[in-house]
């Protein structure tokens, strides 16, 4: 039987990344989340842009959008088509500065849609080309205070979720949050959602 000293390190890293998440909530800029909400709401389509990781909450976030009913599109899917100037095009990168990310975002603003972000980095080259810039602190990959995982520990440095974790789960919590924004915003019950959830599970 496993005891539950063994597990340690679990149960901190799950405590580390909650309190994590409630100082984010307590401190995020209003401003800027309305501004993303007004955004979705107002924009023709919807376009989500993330690479490894932070993809991944960008395309669980796109899931959650389509439930809503939203036109929404993940860049790099093969039937995703050309981003318009009407469409609002969000971009989640921790650094900022991930250059197939910054790179697709610089094309959006070329084209003349809309860019928002949701980033720790706000002076970046995404933050500094969006539209809506929401911060969302937390370690990235690109933060490199100390190398090694075991090291960190040892010298007590108080991270126990190595590279981005702690910025892709708060970014994959936030947005989820707005989720729950737009819900209210539009009426949307969650019978409705689960109507043009899939049917092939």
């Amino acid at each position: 039987m496993v005891r539950e000293e063994e597990c340690k390190t679990t149960i901190e890293s799950m405590n580390l990344i909650a309190g994590h998440i409630k100082k984010v909530a307590s401190k995020l800029d209003a401003g800027s989340v309305k501004s993303l909400v007004d955004g979705i709401m107002g924009s023709q389509r919807i376009f989500l842009i993330g690479a490894g990781r932070s993809g991944l909450a960008a395309k669980a976030f796109a899931m959650r959008l389509m439930h809503m009913g939203f036109s929404v599109y993940v860049v790099g899917e093969t039937t995703t088509p050309a981003v318009q100037p009407e469409d609002l095009v969000i971009a989640v990168s921790g650094s900022g500065e991930t250059p197939s990310i910054a790179s697709l975002g610089a094309i959006a603003k070329k084209i003349g849609s809309k860019l928002a972000v949701i980033t720790s980095n706000k002076e970046s080259t995404l933050g500094n080309i969006s539209d809506i810039v929401v911060i969302v602190p937390g370690r990235t990959k690109e933060d490199t205070d100390y190398e090694d995982y075991h090291e960190r520990r040892m010298i007590g440095y108080p991270q126990l979720a190595p590279l981005g974790t702690i910025f892709e789960i708060t970014a994959l919590v936030f947005l989820d949050a707005v989720i729950s924004e737009l819900m209210v915003r539009t009426g949307a019950s969650e019978a409705e959602l689960k109507k043009r959830h899939t049917v092939f599970e």
